[in-house]
């Protein structure tokens, strides 16, 4: 997969090149580069920015400096997908993260100021945001999207199967887990997780996991398709905890 970034702060993308996703550059699985887009600016100050027309706060990225800096990527692709970092994009996710980690080419562009010249997205094919906040550039955002999608290409974690079990990879919050001592200051590790009986260690997992979503994201619960054994643990959980509100509260069955 090859990954291009146009930015003017070329160093925030730095934080890529550690850990895991510095390790698949190393290992040719995938290449990122960074493209200075100030670099094609074709005024003698190069502003990449300019006062909107009409009036109104801030400045706007221009358009000639993104389409002259998307026109000297080299395209590996016939169709690169080209991602627009904005608020008002589509929040982006796990189901989106494994889209993009199928694609050859990805071209991310990062603003600064307070947006850009409508014409840009001319060359976009996605706009996306990772939270209802305001950043003060797309970097952080790509950043965060290019690290969530590098993980899912293959031989990257080292293990197709490693990242089936996250959370969202499922649609379901991920099951707690533990690793030694198997007594840690009193706090111990869940007696079927030590039983070597692995189809008791696999319901625990998804009823546990059935529980914290339900607890934390029941918004996930919803949008979810439910097999049989989801649904009839999930029914037990939800019966579990109307039997727990019905109780009268007292020290005895309050829980903290």
């Amino acid at each position: 997969m090859r990954i291009d970034v146009m930015t003017i702060f070329p160093d925030m993308m730095s934080p890529l090149n550690q850990s895991m996703i510095g390790k698949a550059q190393e290992k040719g699985l995938v290449e990122l580069n960074t493209f200075d887009f100030r670099n094609y600016a074709q005024n003698k100050q190069r502003h990449v920015d300019d006062m909107p027309y009409g009036g109104g706060q801030g400045m706007l990225i221009m358009p000639q400096p993104i389409f002259s800096c998307y026109d000297a990527i080299p395209k590996i692709s016939e169709n690169p997908r080209v991602i627009l970092l904005d608020p008002a994009g589509e929040l982006f996710s796990q189901s989106k993260a494994e889209e993009l980690s199928k694609e050859e080419q990805l071209i991310f562009i990062c603003g600064h100021y307070e947006g850009y010249d409508e014409r840009i997205k001319e060359l976009v094919t996605d706009e996306l945001s990772i939270g209802d906040f305001i950043l003060t550039g797309g970097e952080m955002a790509a950043n965060i999207i290019i690290d969530a999608t590098v993980r899912l290409v293959p031989d990257v974690l080292g293990r197709a199967v490693s990242h089936e079990d996250d959370s969202f990879s499922s649609g379901l919050l991920e099951y707690p887990q533990y690793t030694r001592p198997e007594d840690f200051q009193g706090m111990k590790v869940p007696e079927v997780l030590m039983s070597g009986h692995h189809e008791n260690i696999r319901k625990w997992r998804l009823r546990e996991s059935l529980k914290k979503t339900l607890e934390r994201r029941p918004d996930l619960i919803e949008k979810k398709v439910l097999d049989s054994e989801e649904a009839l643990i999930l029914n037990e959980l939800k019966s579990e905890l109307e039997s727990f509100r019905d109780k009268p509260l007292n020290k005895n069955n309050l829980e903290f």
